[in-house]
Order: structure tokens, then sequence, then C-alpha cells
């Protein structure tokens, strides 16, 4: 088994006037992976820890062999939830806020399953090579 933790920062979602009231223009996210050998499996979780007190994000991404075909597909699961937190300066518009940022992630999940399988066809690629 392998675990790993790593911090990302990234720029805040939504509109400037959000990033101005919250007072910051980068989010502070921690990433949790763990790779499991045995199983051939990997699952990766990431949460914000700065902004919490005005929202929470949470995205789950699991890969695991294909029941059908553990050998030539895997299965991808992603859950993200988004909450935004009662203020009285957002309350009217935290439901615009939690669909923009659901968007948000809705378009970097497809960008994240494209490098994941760009990397998967890179190291087929490789050992095919080292198989010769």
């Amino acid at each position: 088994m392998l675990y790993t933790t790593r911090a990302i920062t990234i720029h805040c979602p939504g509109p400037w006037f959000v990033r101005k009231i919250v007072g910051q223009d980068i989010c502070h996210c921690v990433e949790s992976t763990v790779v499991d050998a045995r199983s051939r499996s990997m699952q990766l979780t990431s949460r914000n820890i700065s902004l919490q007190k005005f929202i929470e994000v949470e995205e789950k991404i699991r890969y695991d062999p294909h029941p059908d075909n553990p050998t030539g597909w895997t299965i991808c699961q992603q859950e993200t939830r988004i909450r935004i937190k009662p203020l009285s300066a957002l309350a009217s518009m935290a439901e615009k806020v939690e669909q923009r940022c659901a968007e948000k992630f809705l378009q970097n999940s497809v960008k994240g399953r494209e490098v994941m399988e760009r990397i998967c066809k890179y190291l087929e690629a490789e050992s095919s090579s080292l198989a010769l």
C-alpha cells in the first residue's frame, strides 16, 4: 500500500465579487491518495483547508478493476460534495455559488480523467517495450 498526502493551491472559483467578500483569490487544499497494489485500486480524497468558514468542498475519486474485464477495464467513481455555509452577505447567492463550483468541478474532473488515461497509456506502452 502506498499512502501520499500533498498540499494543493488553486484559484478560487466563482465571480470576482465573491472573492472580494471572502478576501482571498486562492484556496489551499489537501489531497490524500491510497494506492493498493494487491487490489489494484486507487482512492483520492481532496478537501479544502482554507475558506472553510465560507465553503466546504470534498472530492473523492476511486479507481478499481472492472469486474467484467479486470485486466482491461477500469471503473472510475467520483463524488463531490460542495456546501456553502450560510452568511448573511452570501445567503441569497449561495445556490448560484454552489452551482458555479459544481460546474467547475465537472470541467476539472474531465481533465483529471483524461490525464489519468494518458498516464495509463504511457505506462502500458512502457511495459510493452520492456517485455520485448
